[in-house]
């Protein structure tokens, strides 16, 4: 790969979920192999890379209104370069250089590896490039990445999914499931430890299905025994599994392993059977109630969350009721939930039954009302209980103003603790603290009293150096260290 000066910046803006946040850590990771820079917040980039999502209504509004917002910058600013990426690119491909004539590059999401060569070929030609290959490339991992975190790690186990669910357009824009072999999923976990990452969470589609391609249907469970024996690494977490694939053996897995954390991320969309059917969701509420009392019987301190769609087409009153029926029953901590959203390309777009607008929101506002109340009554049921906390960065909005910090608990809840009576030095994000629970609010904990313990960790010292890992892939050696950035925000719901 041809380098570049290395005057040129670059700012990468991410939409949608966690793989798309990862996806971006690579991107990082190759422009800075090619020689550009992170571009510092008060100044313009040389080049601008939107990482997009198609999961969403307006995702391609949102896009295409930030590119029109961005046109007078590129106009000011000679040689500046927009590339665009991700799910929507693999989706509207050409269109988006008939839409925005100024964008420079368009590559899917199987070919994140030709950036650099792109942004190359369309100085030298000045015209658009648009590359978009049907089947994966290069598996993401084996890219370099600039992580955004020193003290939490994102790590694939695979890409693409091989479900059929009709309102997810997902399967179509990355493709049948790629797994990883285990031994370089272990070891990619194994450079992040080394380094301090005292946090992982594996990713993948449909993460419990992990294994497919080479036969072995524990794969999954397995993978996440061998993460506990890796030295230094003490918290494991994973998103999103399928409750068709989910299996005994990966609760006890997380049950008999120390680092893996008590939390469960499982999409129920739906709790009525015969909208489960016509999503062609492949279990029944039932089943994914049991999933869930074996759960809780296996770790009686496990906090589940979910994925919910309201509005799919043909959902009746009665079917809407029997979600909320599943929900009190689940108990879920917190639900991602969303308004369907018709997307071009699935097999739900064109079903009859298209609910009006109306219906849909006051269905949604129904249901975040009782997910609420439920999240509240849980988490008020943890005040006087003592949480170990990793500190964590950007997490509170109201920090500054409140004089608190803020952290994760093992199970996955956000705690705003105050950080008086910490036995060691300031405290930073990475360190972990122990501390009491005082009060339960719907969305998160508070912990206004003393804390009981402050251990000062390596991921804590190399967030106040500044030094956050730099991977190179995992078969070319162990991370390096980069300059530190805003860690972006993500969202669920991309998962199966």
């Amino acid at each position: 790969m041809s380098t570049t000066s290395v005057s040129r910046t670059y700012d990468i803006r991410t939409y949608g979920c966690q793989m798309n946040v990862h996806d971006s850590e690579r991107l990082s990771g190759m422009l800075e192999d090619a020689g550009y820079v992170r571009a510092a917040k008060d100044h313009d980039p040389d080049v601008v890379v939107f990482n997009t999502c198609a999961v969403r209504e307006n995702a391609d509004n949102r896009l295409y209104g930030n590119l029109g917002r961005l046109r007078p910058a590129k106009q000011e600013h000679p040689g500046m370069q927009i590339a665009v990426g991700g799910c929507l690119a693999q989706k509207d491909r050409s269109e988006i250089v008939r839409r925005a004539p100024w964008v420079d590059v368009v590559f899917g999401t199987h070919n994140l590896g030709s950036l650099p060569t792109l942004l190359e070929r369309a100085r030298h030609n000045e015209e658009a490039e648009v590359e978009i290959l049907e089947s994966l490339e290069t598996f993401p991992s084996t890219l370099p990445a600039r992580r955004e975190s020193a003290y939490s790690g994102w790590v694939s186990v695979s890409v693409g999914c091989n479900n059929t669910c009709t309102f997810c357009i997902v399967p179509a824009l990355r493709g049948k499931e790629k797994d990883r072999r285990p031994g370089d999923v272990l070891a990619e976990v194994q450079a992040l430890a080394d380094e301090g990452v005292l946090e992982v969470t594996l990713l993948g589609q449909n993460v419990n299905a992990y294994g497919v391609e080479f036969g072995d249907r524990l794969a999954f469970g397995k993978l996440l025994r061998s993460c506990g024996e890796i030295n230094g690494l003490e918290r494991v977490r994973f998103t999103s599994p399928h409750p068709r694939d989910f299996t005994d053996d990966v609760i006890e897995a997380m049950a008999e392993t120390p680092n893996v954390c008590h939390q469960l991320h499982m999409p129920l969309q739906s709790g009525s059977d015969r909208v489960l059917k016509a999503m062609r969701r492949s279990y029944r509420s039932d089943r994914y109630l049991n999933i869930l009392r074996k759960v809780r019987e296996a770790m009686p301190d496990a906090s589940i969350t979910t994925d919910l769609i309201v509005g799919f087409p043909g959902e009746t009153e009665e079917d809407f009721e029997a979600t909320l029926d599943v929900v009190r029953q689940a108990r879920f901590s917190t639900a991602f939930t969303f308004q369907y959203s018709k997307r071009p390309g699935t097999p739900a777009a064109e079903l009859p039954g298209q609910l009006p607008k109306e219906v849909v929101q006051e269905r949604y506002e129904r249901l975040v009302a009782v997910q609420n109340e439920m999240s509240w009554e849980l988490n008020k049921q943890l005040v006087g209980h003592d949480v170990e906390l990793l500190v964590a960065e950007g997490e509170g909005r109201k920090d500054v103003e409140t004089r608190r910090l803020s952290g994760r608990a093992r199970d996955g809840r956000l705690v705003h603790f105050h950080p008086g009576g910490a036995i060691d030095r300031e405290i930073r994000p990475g360190d972990i603290v122990h501390t009491r629970i005082t009060r339960g609010a719907p969305h998160h904990l508070v912990a206004d009293g003393e804390l009981t313990a402050h251990r000062r960790t390596t991921a804590g010292d190399r967030w106040e150096e500044g030094r956050k890992p730099k991977t190179s892939g995992v078969s070319l050696g162990l991370p390096s260290f980069g300059a530190p950035a805003a860690e972006p925000a993500t969202e669920q719901g991309c998962g199966c």
